[in-house]
């Protein structure tokens, strides 16, 4: 008898998560039943204000089993651990397995860029990469999302019928082909499925 190969199960070095307008609750939905044992890094890019000093990582971190860290410049990523992008910087993942901020021009009128750290972070990862695009009012991100699926990447979005701006994962789904959306609930049971991957067997 011929026993059919099961399919390789996908392996996730990072996920990349952003949003704006009406994402920080299903954000914390995402990550809140998420355990410093998460077998891949955690980057996050929220449109915010550019006086934002480090209010969201304090309010998450209160919040989440996760160490939260606001993004530095040539910081290490580091699996199991919250990489958050600062206010009026953009946060670029590079190859060398650090972080790397930037000042340059804004992208749909925000800095930090959602488009710009889902771009960098496919060229990094590729295939190896998850990418979660959340409520928001503008198209950023949408660009960044189907450059995850080019690249190999799984690309996901918040259904846009449970956002409170659905502009933003409406974008998405277009830009990356996707079928549809997934509520919150459903995306984190995705990121909780992640920890039982095994770090050994990447």
């Amino acid at each position: 008898m011929i026993v059919p190969r099961m399919p390789t199960p996908r392996l996730t070095d990072a996920v990349v998560i952003g949003g704006s307008a009406g994402a920080s609750v299903p954000l914390r939905t995402l990550l809140t039943g998420l355990t410093p044992a998460f077998p891949a890094a955690i980057l996050v890019v929220m449109h915010m204000h550019p006086d934002d000093g480090g209010l969201l990582a304090e309010n998450l971190g209160q919040v989440l089993r996760l160490p939260v860290v606001e993004a530095l410049d040539k910081m290490p990523v580091k699996r199991g651990r919250v990489h958050l992008a600062p206010a009026d910087y953009h946060l670029l993942a590079e190859r060398d397995g650090k972080l790397a901020l930037s000042v340059d021009e804004r992208v749909w009128w925000s800095r930090p860029s959602i488009d710009v750290t889902f771009q960098s972070a496919a060229a990094v990862w590729g295939r190896r990469l998850m990418a979660i695009l959340l409520s928001g009012a503008n198209e950023d991100g949408a660009a960044g999302l189907a450059e995850v699926q080019r690249r190999g990447g799984l690309a996901l979005c918040q259904d846009p019928a449970t956002a409170t701006m659905p502009t933003m994962p409406a974008a998405g789904i277009k830009a990356a082909g996707l079928r549809g959306g997934e509520s919150p609930e459903a995306l984190s049971r995705r990121l909780m499925h992640l920890e039982s991957e095994k770090p050994d067997a990447r």
